[in-house]
């Protein structure tokens, strides 16, 4: 598992609901120059976090526990020891292409989006195997057996770093 964190430019307020943003596209598009494409391809999940507003943080909300949470990935990590267990990986984000093909397989629904995908956001190959990958945990987390539409969606949305157009104003 690899863990990086980055502001998305220089100020920190890109899309920020309260800061004015005072960074010029080039400016941006320096500062992102620093992380290559290629080491972004390495890097599974990039989401964004906004700041999250005081009187939201002191909310009472029905979240889900932790507990259930834990309980949620245990039953994951469990369905991927029995889908690895004559090999020598242990989760999927160890799976290579074969096992990609084997385990990853989507219908055409799920395959039109992921096209769609790749060529509105000009995603990589390595991006491609990633958002499977992504998509293969989201529905081991839902004990699913089979990757569905959404499961592929939500993992597109993990991509965010990938997208060509982000910086567009």
């Amino acid at each position: 598992m690899s863990l990086y964190t980055s502001n998305p430019h220089p100020c920190g307020y890109f899309a920020d609901p309260k800061h004015a943003c005072r960074c010029s596209y080039q400016q941006i598009r320096r500062y992102r120059s620093k992380i290559s494409g290629p080491l972004l391809d390495r890097i599974d999940i990039h989401v964004e976090v906004p700041a999250v507003p005081y009187k939201d943080l002191m909310r009472e909300s029905n979240a889900e526990s932790s507990a259930k949470i834990r309980k949620r990935v245990a039953a994951s990590r469990a369905i991927q020891s029995k889908r690895f267990a004559r090999t020598k990986i242990y989760c999927n984000a160890q799976m290579s292409s074969r096992h990609i093909k084997k385990h990853c397989q989507i219908d055409t629904a799920s395959r039109n989006l992921l096209e769609s995908a790749i060529d509105k956001l000009g995603l990589s190959a390595r991006a491609f195997n990633r958002i499977l990958k992504i998509a293969r945990t989201i529905a081991d987390l839902q004990a699913e057996p089979n990757l569905q539409v959404d499961h592929i969606s939500e993992a597109i949305q993990y991509r965010n770093l990938d997208r060509k157009d982000q910086f567009k104003y």
